[in-house]
Formats: C-alpha cells, sequence, structure tokens
C-alpha cells in the first residue's frame, strides 16, 4: 500500500524513470537518480516512493544517493518525508559505547566530507575515553580496542554517503589488492605523491571526484600504525 505522504507522478518522463531506478544496474540508477531530481516535485514523489520501499532493507549507495537528494532539496514534503520515516538516517547508528553518531551522518548526507571526516576523528577518541578525546588523536593500540559494532557503523555511514568510494572496507580492499603494500596505498588512494605527502586540509579532495579510498583520513598524519590497526582490525573479517 503507498504511504500517504507519496504521490506517484504521472508525467511520462517520471514513468520513463520510475522502473530503471527500481531495477536497473547501479550504474543507471546513478544516472537516473539526478534526472528525477531535476523533474521537481513529480521526480520527488518517486525518490520518495523508491526510498520508502526500501526502508526494511540493508542501505546501499543507492539508498545514499536517493536520501541526500531528498536531504539537500528545498521540499517540505521531502524533509516531512524523511522526519517522519528516516528521523536518524537510513544507516542504523548502532553502538556499544553508547556513542552519538548522528552528526556524523547529518555532515556526510550534506557531502560536507571534510567536517565529517573531523568528526569521524572525533568521534573515534570518544570510543578511546577521556584522554584521546583531550588530545584529539589515537595511538594505534587503542584503535585494535575498538568494538567492531561502533567501526562498523562509521565506515557504512561512509561507504552509504559516498557512492561506495569512500571507508575504511574501501581502504582494506584496496590495501589488499596492492598486497598490503604502504607506499602504494598512499599512492593510489592520493595521500601521497612522489616523495611528498599530501598537505592538510588544502590538498586533500573533500569531494567525490577524489580516488577512490581516499577518506577518511584515519589519523593518517600520524603514521602507518594507527591505519595498519584499522585495517586489520577483526571487524572486518
Amino acid at each position: 500500500m503507498t504511504d500517504p505522504l507519496i504521490v506517484s507522478g504521472t508525467h511520462s518522463n517520471i514513468d520513463s524513470l520510475r522502473q530503471p531506478l527500481v531495477s536497473g544496474s547501479t550504474n543507471t540508477q546513478q544516472q537516473v537518480i539526478p534526472q528525477l531530481a531535476n523533474l521537481g516535485d513529480t521526480g520527488l514523489d518517486v525518490l520518495m516512493e523508491f526510498l520508502f520501499g526500501r526502508k526494511e532493507n540493508p542501505a546501499t549507495w543507492v539508498d545514499g544517493k536517493v536520501y541526500q537528494v531528498l536531504y539537500n532539496s528545498d521540499s517540505s514534503k521531502a524533509k516531512d518525508f524523511l522526519q517522519a520515516y528516516f528521523p536518524n538516517g537510513i544507516v542504523p547508528l548502532t553502538s556499544e559505547c553508547g556513542i552519538d553518531y548522528s552528526s556524523v551522518q547529518q555532515l556526510l548526507a550534506a557531502s560536507d566530507f571534510q567536517a565529517a571526516d573531523r568528526m569521524t576523528l572525533q568521534k573515534m577518541c570518544e570510543l578511546t575515553g577521556g584522554a584521546a578525546v583531550q588530545r584529539k588523536w589515537l595511538y594505534f593500540t587503542e584503535v585494535g580496542n575498538f568494538p567492531a559494532t561502533d567501526l562498523k557503523t562509521i565506515n557504512s555511514l561512509w561507504l552509504v554517503h559516498s557512492e561506495g568510494k569512500f571507508g575504511f572496507t574501501v581502504q582494506r580492499e584496496i590495501w589488499l589488492s596492492l598486497g598490503k603494500n604502504w607506499e602504494n596505498l598512499w599512492e593510489k588512494i592520493g595521500w601521497k605523491k612522489g616523495n611528498n605527502w599530501t598537505r592538510y586540509p588544502n590538498e586533500f579532495t573533500w569531494d567525490l571526484s577524489a580516488p577512490r579510498g581516499h577518506l577518511p583520513l584515519s589519523n593518517q598524519l600520524r603514521g602507518v600504525r594507527v591505519i595498519a590497526s584499522l585495517l586489520s582490525h577483526p571487524a572486518w573479517n
């Protein structure tokens, strides 16, 4: 049964885009979402209908893209829809330590990747406790003690809201594909060029034109041991 907040569009353009959104390949869906967004309220209706139908499924980056379009639209109807059905976003913000990840979710939904990166490090420091919060960086020994649940929440937020480009599991996949060679990883994800480290923050790329795995920075400025602990964490086994 269609929810009363959702009214299907009748325009021929809408009908020709609805089906590929629901059952097309991810590449097709990626192209259809902005086309629907550009059709105004009727296009947003279809996006709301799609997201509502996906409500009980684990969120993918396609859901994340639809959510971001609705979240950043000027439509009061879209805002009411999200508040009614997705008040905490589309990724379950589960934590074993009572950490509130809603600020990370909101920044990523707004595509403010630089602020989301800073907030991610802050939340990881909160996971460790008062000393890490004060110093604002992590020891590699602390990372090994992170609850798997929390790391998975952070990773899912980044994955879902970056078209699958960013996140710890993306970095891990690239690292493993390179035979765990750190120098090759730095070059591949844009953290180093030749002998020169990418300078924070202005030389990093804070949007989706960045190389795959570019974000989050994971305390990158303090050497390899923190990210080694992150990418080797039991959460990914």
